[in-house]
């Protein structure tokens, strides 16, 4: 996974509640470095998952919801880092359209080790869209938080379902723009 994951995770647990919260948080995931990521590197998904437990028993919130949230989150600091890549959307489906072919190549250039989730369109018209999601790491939330954080940056206001597919690791969002 990403290092620029990883850091933004720590960076948001340090903003949000505290650095030694953060500190907390690395220190019960027993993670394999100490939690010293670096925004470039690469690291296991077991990192996160690790991470993800221990905010869980931590906070009492469930995992969908961290995630969402993170993913919210995530948005807004790659925007800030990379708002380049989103200069051709005009508006959240536009984004979308474009998140394999266009963003996923550009964030490829930038990480080239990126395993990245794939987004299809199976069908788009001005104001609805129904994208098919596929994962292994099944991180269905985070994805809906990035496009609850892409939707804000776009001034739009959108209405989600979620849909787990029949295909594993799969899932459909039907997004309307309001």
């Amino acid at each position: 996974m990403l290092g620029v994951v990883f850091t933004t995770l720590i960076e948001m647990l340090e903003e949000n509640v505290s650095p030694e919260f953060a500190d907390e948080v690395i220190t019960e995931a027993e993670l394999d470095n100490d939690g010293a990521y670096t925004s470039v590197g690469y690291y296991p998904f077991s990192e996160m998952q690790k991470i993800l437990s221990v905010l869980v028993a931590k906070t009492g919130k469930p995992p969908e919801e961290l995630l969402h949230g993170f993913g919210y989150y995530l948005f807004g600091r790659l925007a800030q880092s990379h708002g380049q890549v989103m200069s051709g959307s005009k508006n959240l489906l536009d984004a979308l359209s474009v998140l394999d072919n266009d963003i996923h190549v550009q964030v490829r250039k930038l990480y080239p080790d990126a395993d990245l989730p794939t987004f299809t369109v199976i069908s788009r018209t001005e104001n609805t869209m129904v994208l098919e999601y596929y994962s292994v790491r099944e991180l269905a939330p985070l994805a809906e938080g990035l496009m609850d954080g892409a939707a804000e940056y776009f001034g739009q206001k959108i209405n989600r379902v979620t849909t787990k597919s029949d295909k594993p690791h799969t899932y459909e969002f039907l997004i309307t723009v309001e």
